[in-house]
């Protein structure tokens, strides 16, 4: 029997459970609080420029061909990848950069090439990293995060040592030139915590990274948003812009509406894929499953201070994706995680989407994105936005010895403050709740609301955790909940 599920935001985990469950059946609308869709993965047009305002990597291909093969389609029908190569650039001087190859023998002898007897260790690492990427992404993480059972398999039972060892230690023991380590630790940032506080079994980004390679969709990550926004209308969801959600009623611990602009829409299902935090204070009190202290003794993944900027020239010795590790890559984890404040030395992110896809920016110009990581919680005030940025981008004109400055003709900026007042995020994260020991799979705020049935929830603060290929797969396990729960009622 049909239902009607009424859904909290638009992004990927949001509209991924729209379609799973528009498939089933079901009566589907999304309510999206902002004037577009894509919850952080918006899209901004601004003076002939075009960037993607949140996620800019594609990684882990599979799992969104997984995803769109689940309704007899493929990415292709929607939109065309295109391999970067070089993957991405990793700057640490003036003209002094490590370009990482679009495949893994080369990455192997660049290796070899820096430190001797590093690319067969690469080699062993990569097997291992490979090894782990069958066992999570084909398995565990389509697990929904309801018991450690979860966990238990025979091949997890084999690598149980890497559970309570860390990313970086182990990384440690193999290379010793510095340069190759930060390459190594920097895929897990994806997972939003310090390598050091993350369990050596997520060694599986690396191959995500080194294996699989770094993917651009053709006219940038909003693709992907459109293309699931056409799969779920072509299922019969139904989409509502700038729809505020006021409050989640109950009636004997039991969600029946929400209330949008003011007016009470009647619901069998409730979905939030907004803010966790958030969606349960739209809750009375007494039906929040989470506390204000547990939220608070949670490990946050950082914030970002990014500004998109419109360049009338084109930029000279740079890539699509680039790393700015020139600075003391530690101090900046520990001003994020151990003493949270601005970095003196901040590393930072560019992205250079009109490299690959002119039509981002006009005709001889370019369009440029840049993010430095920043603790959740800090003070944002546009006095030290503005500071930063002239921080980063004299770094930058002198690490690829140009100037570029005096050539900026559109910057807007996005910083804590727009994470809090656009998404609602908690402290103005970024990317959600760390992938640390003590915040993994059934450790992680729950998909089904413990205290009201009939509500639930899916995104980056639950099952699996932060990114897109994360978010695809939380979609998928909430929906899945939900369809077992309404054909027992």
């Amino acid at each position: 029997m049909k239902k009607s599920i009424s859904i909290i935001g638009s992004g990927f985990s949001a509209m991924a459970a729209a379609c799973y469950l528009a498939k089933s059946g079901h009566i589907v609308t999304i309510y999206e609080k902002n004037a577009s869709i894509g919850g952080r993965a918006r899209q901004l047009k601004a003076e002939g420029f075009t960037f993607d305002m949140g996620p800019s990597w594609y990684w882990m291909p599979d799992v969104f061909e997984r995803f769109f093969a689940d309704f007899g389609k493929k990415t292709t029908d929607y939109y065309e990848l295109v391999k970067l190569s070089p993957a991405y650039r990793v700057y640490y001087g003036i003209d002094d950069f490590i370009a990482i190859a679009d495949n893994l023998p080369q990455i192997v002898a660049d290796f070899e090439a820096i430190e001797k007897g590093s690319g067969q260790i690469l080699k062993e690492f990569m097997a291992e990293a490979k090894s782990n990427y069958d066992i999570a992404i084909k398995e565990l993480v389509y697990r929904p995060g309801v018991s450690p059972l979860e966990l238990v398999t025979v091949e997890t039972a084999k690598k149980i040592g890497q559970f309570f060892s860390n990313i970086s230690k182990d990384i440690r023991k193999k290379f010793k030139n510095e340069r190759l380590i930060y390459i190594l630790e920097f895929p897990v940032l994806f997972l939003g915590a310090k390598p050091s506080d993350t369990p050596s079994f997520y060694n599986f980004m690396n191959y995500a990274d080194f294996g699989l390679g770094t993917w651009h969709p053709k006219t940038g990550m909003f693709d992907v948003v459109l293309a699931m926004e056409s799969l779920a209308r072509e299922l019969g969801v139904t989409f509502i812009t700038n729809a505020n959600i006021e409050k989640i009623n109950v009636e004997n611990k039991i969600a029946r509406s929400i209330v949008v602009n003011g007016k009470i829409i009647p619901s069998n299902v409730i979905l939030s894929g907004a803010d966790y935090h958030h969606t349960e204070t739209l809750l009375d009190k007494e039906y929040r499953a989470y506390s204000e202290k547990y939220w608070n003794s949670r490990v946050f993944a950082p914030s970002s201070l990014l500004f998109y900027v419109g360049f009338n020239k084109r930029i000279k010795n740079i890539s699509h994706h680039a790393l700015f590790f020139d600075v003391d890559f530690e101090q900046h984890a520990r001003d994020i995680y151990d003493d949270p404040k601005w970095p003196a030395a901040p590393l930072f992110y560019a992205n250079f989407p009109s490299l690959t896809d002119r039509t981002s920016a006009p005709e001889g110009m370019e369009s440029g994105f840049f993010l430095v990581p920043l603790a959740p919680g800090i003070d944002d005030i546009e006095e030290l936005r503005e500071e930063y940025f002239d921080k980063i981008i004299e770094r930058f004109e002198i690490l690829t010895q140009q100037t570029v400055k005096s050539n900026i003709i559109f910057k807007q900026s996005f910083c804590k403050n727009d994470f809090v007042s656009e998404y609602n995020s908690y402290k103005g994260n970024a990317y959600g709740m760390a992938n640390t020991l003590l915040q993994t799979a059934f450790l992680r705020p729950k998909l089904k609301s413990p205290k009201v049935k009939n509500l639930f929830f899916t995104g980056q603060l639950t099952v699996p955790g932060p990114g897109v290929p994360p978010a695809l797969i939380s979609g998928k396990l909430v929906s899945e909940l939900i369809v077992k729960q309404l054909l027992n009622q």
